[in-house]
């Protein structure tokens, strides 16, 4: 009988371990997520180019670019609401500081903030409605000059399910 409780309790002691090490690794495997080019037209004519993952379902959305330590220069992540409304976003579990636009339905950037702080609780506010939000590395923006008023493109900002 000791040799049976004592099996249990090693078991069950493995068994703690082994969820207190896959769970978070677990957490950290990647969502898959589409890809399309996205382009955003400055207000003075410049196009800049990107490849973005869209995240159109609640899940993506609740995922985003959570656990990503590397992204390319040219890469990012499209948000789609499916409708416009307030946004509220947040970097916990985000390892890259990130920089965010804001855009309405017709894909016009309305507020963007910048170098967005890894691991913070702190609420990002659209500070107006929106549809979607596009997720860069932080600096981009201030690099490539991207303002409000410049519009995204992409197959998500102009397909006809809006």
């Amino acid at each position: 009988m000791r040799g049976l409780v004592l099996f249990h309790a090693i078991r069950s002691a493995i068994l703690a371990l082994f969820f207190m090490v896959a769970l978070p690794a677990l957490a950290e495997e990647q969502m898959r997520f589409d890809k399309e080019p996205l382009l955003i037209q400055s207000v003075a004519g410049k196009m800049l180019h990107f490849t973005v993952e869209i995240a159109a379902t609640e899940e993506q959305r609740a995922r985003g670019l959570m656990f990503r330590k590397t992204m390319a220069d040219d890469a990012g992540m499209i948000f789609d609401f499916g409708q416009s409304r307030r946004v509220a976003m947040w970097m916990e579990n985000t390892i890259l500081p990130l920089d965010m636009l804001f855009a309405d339905d017709t894909g016009t950037i309305r507020h963007i903030k910048e170098n967005a702080k890894p691991y913070s609780r702190d609420i990002i506010d659209s500070m107006g409605e929106v549809k979607y939000v596009v997720e860069l590395n932080a600096g981009i923006v201030a690099k490539l000059g991207i303002k409000p008023g410049d519009k995204i493109v992409s197959a998500t900002t102009t397909s006809k399910a809006k």
